[in-house]
């Protein structure tokens, strides 16, 4: 009876996570990558010095980490563990959550598997798509999720991103820019509305930059949402062989044990 309790509550669970994953807002695509491993400690770094305030990963430890991103435990101390924590210690953050209701109205949530549940291509729009909306209480409003009760903690990486009228080059049906036939090489524009657009010089990074970031924080929430992936993933490569040799094996031992009989 409990078990099927549980497995009518995951059934009606699922229509509200494939919404919650779900937005109209025209997604970049994101491809991660597990092999990439300055791109996951680069990440792991942005998230500590930026997101664990705030965002726990419960489930994860340093020390797993440390191992799996190929970084000496001695340097994770010393550049991406909190000060007294051990490097054995789960990922947890210091806010505590009765705290965190009155503030954000709800706990903010753990990071350990939201890639896993949102998906990579969300999280990475989701964390490009803040914008400026002085009606909101922390003065920011979200393009993929709408109405977002989180202020824009990467501010400072990002600059001043707003949403507006902007001169946008018009693209031809195979992908190219319009141009001026009378200037060789300028694009001709149109006055496009309701797009995002950052102010020059009010961030630490270019948009290249901040998009390049944001590709390795997700590329590194990819993996802490399955740590074992990068294991599973290189020991199918063995096994697959070792299945294909003991193919050929059975198969040569099947034809000798029928070879009297035909």
């Amino acid at each position: 009876m409990r078990a099927r309790t549980l497995f009518a509550s995951l059934l009606l669970s699922a229509p509200l996570l494939a919404q919650a994953a779900s937005s109209d807002y025209p997604m970049e695509p994101i491809h991660p990558d597990l092999d990439d491993k300055p791109s996951l400690q680069a990440g792991f770094a942005l998230y500590t010095n930026y997101c664990l305030g705030c965002h726990g990963m419960k489930f994860q430890r340093y020390e797993r980490t440390a191992d799996d991103l190929g970084i000496p435990h001695d340097v994770a101390l010393e550049t991406v563990v909190p000060a007294g924590m051990q490097i054995g210690a789960l990922m947890k953050t210091a806010m505590d959550s009765e705290d965190a209701k009155p503030w954000f109205g709800a706990p903010p949530p753990d990071l350990t598997m939201v890639v896993r549940v949102r998906g990579a291509e969300w999280m990475y729009n989701y964390l490009k798509t803040f914008y400026i909306d002085e009606t909101r209480p922390f003065g920011v409003n979200n393009a993929v999720f709408p109405n977002v009760g989180m202020p824009h903690v990467l501010l400072e990486l990002q600059g001043i991103q707003r949403k507006g009228c902007v001169q946008k080059p018009i693209i031809l049906p195979n992908g190219g820019e319009k141009r001026d036939p009378l200037v060789p090489g300028k694009p001709i524009t149109e006055e496009k509305c309701g797009e995002l657009y950052v102010e020059e010089g009010t961030g630490r990074m270019t948009p290249a930059e901040y998009d390049k970031a944001m590709y390795d924080l997700v590329n590194f929430m990819f993996y802490t949402s399955e740590p074992a992936r990068i294991q599973r993933e290189w020991l199918g490569v063995p096994v697959l062989l070792f299945l294909i040799v003991l193919g050929c094996f059975t198969y040569l031992l099947n034809r000798e044990y029928w070879k009297d009989v035909h």
